[in-house]
């Protein structure tokens, strides 16, 4: 049988810390290669001694401070009404939506940026929303919503608002965060990722608050669209969409940038960014950048 000598395995320490080396028993200084199938029990017991401690700590956690999230299925149904519950997929998050306005009766309060209307999770939601909006206005309750300006000639939008019967007020922002829905100030559902293929309901009253707070603030920031629209003025021959595109350019952003943020295609931006020139006589970005800070037409946009 092989060995070799203990100062030489002292470059690959791993070999001793894993029992594959031990020391010969007739000459400490030389290490022999353990047996495979010695080897492999040893490891092996080492490995679920790791895994049951890591249990019983699993344990001891759940014991001291409970799930804190629950996912929809079976298990959650049984630990009674979590603070956050986790939705995956469309119809999944539109169910859960529905079902709680289904109990509602006060208030619904709406964020609903461009990108929450494009693809298939908006167009699911437009098409359920109509109804149980009907359904809690009917009850007594208001809706309150916030929408991107640039989605103010959207018919699933403002047509959809004209067809409700009941006290529904919309004002738009040029930027807003992604979808928000704030139901009774009880029960809120936000997006858990980009794609919007996981919605996460909250119940938390802290952050029930929080959220309130942040839409009331963008409320009053807000200019009324419906049902009495307040027409933004132009500015010193700039359009309110220019002063908000002109806002970000100063900012030094790209134009992919600026429409992401302002909910239209980099055409549309690019095409308002050629007029503000034109209108500033500008030749050159870097000019324009210049000429807005001069114009003034952002501090009297403000």
């Amino acid at each position: 049988m092989g060995y070799v000598g203990a100062e030489e395995a002292g470059d690959a320490p791993c070999l001793t810390d894993f029992g594959l080396l031990h020391p010969a028993l007739d000459d400490l200084g030389r290490l022999e290669p353990v047996a495979p199938a010695a080897a492999l029990r040893r490891l092996l017991r080492s490995s679920t001694a790791r895994v049951a401690e890591a249990r019983r700590e699993e344990d001891l956690l759940v014991g001291r401070f409970g799930p804190p999230v629950e996912t929809d299925g079976p298990a959650a149904q049984d630990t009674g009404t979590p603070t956050l519950r986790l939705h995956s997929g469309t119809q999944a998050i539109n169910r859960a939506i529905t079902d709680v306005m289904a109990e509602a009766s006060r208030e619904v309060l709406c964020i609903q940026s461009h990108s929450g209307l494009t693809g298939a999770r908006g167009r699911a939601a437009t098409a359920t929303a109509r109804e149980r909006d009907q359904a809690i206005l009917d009850r007594g309750a208001r809706i309150r919503a916030l929408y991107q300006h640039t989605l103010r000639h959207v018919p699933a939008v403002y047509g959809g608002f004209e067809q409700l019967r009941g006290d529904v007020e919309v004002r738009g922002l040029d930027e807003l965060p992604d979808r928000l829905f704030v139901i009774d100030r009880a029960v809120a559902f936000l997006p858990a990722a980009g794609d919007g293929a996981l919605a996460l309901e909250v119940r938390h009253p802290a952050l029930i608050g929080y959220f309130v707070t942040a839409f009331d603030r963008l409320w009053h920031l807000a200019a009324p669209l419906y049902p009495h629209p307040e027409h933004r003025p132009s500015v010193n021959g700039v359009t309110p969409r220019q002063q908000a595109i002109a806002a970000l350019l100063v900012e030094g952003h790209t134009d992919a940038v600026i429409a992401e943020r302002l909910g239209m295609n980099i055409r549309t931006a690019r095409d308002h960014i050629a007029r503000l020139a034109t209108t500033l006589g500008s030749d050159s970005r870097a000019q324009l950048g210049y000429l807005i800070g001069r114009s003034g037409i952002l501090d009297q946009a403000g």
